[in-house]
């Protein structure tokens, strides 16, 4: 064999044994990776507490890299908090009201579904029409869940945080007047005892606006229940126009004064005339 012929076969001995020694490496590092898979396996299923750790820490880090690339902080979950539903999945009457009430009050049909669907619900249960709740809450604060009033009436109908905080033990305290279905649900509460103490829808809407032993409600009732009338109406599958929605300002109404010309002053003659009259 001549030279050159020796060290094609030696480069091609070398080129073989590297070969064959990268393939059982690699063969025994497959083998290593699967035992450490196969047992990483064994140990999350034996300890359901460490698979769950890990979980956490892989969300945590995803979360993080999500804060980085958006530049806000991010919750998945937000949307649960939301009070909010599709009011097509309602059934026709409740549907109906939920938007004529979005339409006057220009309130997103979405949340004021789930507050319709708690009224009907919570309303058969109090045996008081979900219609008389809806209406009290667009009287007292148009749909709005922070309202809070200038003697501390809060939330959508506007219960005396301060007076029922007992009521809001269940749901977790005072500040669950913010809560929209917690409200609700408190109201009605409230709202029920004020019928049952005076007997009559009318006489409980006095009690539930403080004006029991008043001489006047300043209209409080007959807002409602003429509010309570449209609902009812629009629940029955009739059309009523949407009026925009009534101010409950403590301002009085601006007033035209009408212009009148003053009358001319009087002359120095007639001042001494009056000076002397006087004597």
């Amino acid at each position: 064999m001549t030279a050159s012929g020796k060290i094609v076969s030696g480069v091609r001995t070398f080129v073989a044994d590297v070969t064959e020694g990268f393939l059982e490496i690699t063969h025994n590092s497959f083998a290593l990776i699967g035992l450490a898979v196969a047992f990483v396996v064994i140990a999350l299923t034996a300890r359901p507490d460490l698979r769950q750790a890990g979980e956490e820490q892989l969300m945590d880090w995803l979360r993080a890299r999500q804060v980085q690339v958006l530049g806000m902080p991010v919750e998945p979950e937000a949307s649960e908090r939301a009070t909010a539903a599709n009011p097509k999945d309602l059934p026709k009457e409740q549907a109906a009201v939920a938007f004529w009430l979005s339409k006057k009050y220009r309130v997103a049909p979405e949340p004021l579904s789930v507050l319709v669907a708690e009224a009907y619900d919570i309303g058969e249960r109090a045996k008081i029409d979900p219609t008389l709740i809806l209406a009290i809450m667009a009287i007292e604060s148009s749909f709005n869940p922070f309202a809070q009033s200038s003697v501390g009436a809060q939330g959508l109908m506007q219960v005396m945080t301060r007076v029922h905080t007992d009521k809001y033990q269940s749901f977790g305290g005072h500040f669950a007047a913010f809560d929209p279905v917690s409200n609700l649900r408190v109201g009605v509460k409230v709202l029920q005892e004020c019928i049952a103490r005076a007997g009559s829808v009318e006489g409980g809407l006095r009690y539930y606006v403080g004006a029991a032993n008043l001489p006047d409600d300043g209209g409080y009732a007959a807002k409602v229940l003429a509010e309570h009338f449209r609902l009812r109406q629009v629940a029955g599958g009739r059309a009523m126009p949407t009026n925009p929605p009534p101010t409950l300002s403590t301002q009085a109404p601006v007033q035209v004064v009408p212009v009148v010309t003053p009358p001319p002053a009087p002359s120095a003659a007639a001042d001494k005339v009056a000076m002397l009259s006087g004597l």
